[in-house]
């Protein structure tokens, strides 16, 4: 049974490299698994990652060696499924704003008795192919990573329930909706956002938690090519 790269590597104390992908490209994620990266990413908070495309994505990414992780436009628990039912080993869900929030998420993306994931059959349950139900519900349980996105104002109201939630993992900003709804639009890099996501992080240390990127550190697809295509035309202007 496939095992999680982000979460072998924390066990081992590593940090895990990944690239994150806006739009799906096959291409691209057997491209990052001969790169070398341990994960990659799909957005489909804003992208367009529709349930089949899903489906080949995570193919690609098992047979390039990664473990694929995605944003979910949303925490109920029937999208979460479809994403988990795919063969996605890691659910990050934004907006996470409470702890009632906290624990819908949670809830949804492992079996019982650490959550309430239904049970299905499609390409990330093997197809029902597997020896031992209840071992496989408890391994793939150990190998899915759960994260919450804290991104609103109103977090820090509700920052010790979200953080006394079992099941959540790990914790993650998001500085362009942290500005916004503080009133300051597109200014991610203001003081008084910078000033929020210390608050959080000190919390969240405070009970023995990480942030996400303390752990696992990705790349967007769309900036690795645009880096690198400026560096190129910038070397060879004559």
């Amino acid at each position: 049974m496939r095992t999680n790269n982000i979460v072998t590597k924390m066990r081992a104390g590593q940090i895990a490299y990944g690239c994150n992908l806006s739009f799906p490209s096959s291409t691209l994620v057997e491209l990052a698994g001969r790169a070398g990266f341990d994960f990659v990413t799909f957005d489909s908070e804003h992208g367009p990652f529709t349930p089949d495309v899903l489906d080949d994505l995570c193919r690609f990414a098992d047979m390039a060696g990664l473990t694929p992780m995605a944003r979910v436009p949303n925490i109920e628990s029937s999208t979460i499924l479809r994403f988990l039912d795919r063969g996605i080993m890691g659910i990050t869900g934004p907006h996470i704003v409470n702890g009632e929030r906290a624990q819908q998420l949670a809830d949804a993306c492992r079996y019982v008795p650490r959550g309430k994931r239904s049970f299905g059959s499609g390409r990330g349950a093997y197809f029902g192919d597997f020896e031992s139900g209840p071992e496989y519900m408890a391994h793939t349980n150990d190998n899915i990573l759960v994260m919450a996105q804290l991104e609103d104002v109103e977090v820090l109201d509700n920052i010790d329930d979200i953080l006394s939630v079992d099941g959540i993992d790990l914790y993650a900003s998001g500085a362009q909706d942290i500005a916004q709804s503080m009133g300051l639009p597109g200014q991610p890099n203001h003081a008084r956002v910078k000033q929020f996501e210390a608050q959080i992080a000190d919390a969240v240390h405070a009970v023995g938690k990480k942030m996400a990127d303390e752990v696992m550190s990705s790349a967007r697809a769309a900036n690795l090519f645009l880096d690198g295509a400026r560096a190129f035309l910038e070397a060879h202007k004559r």
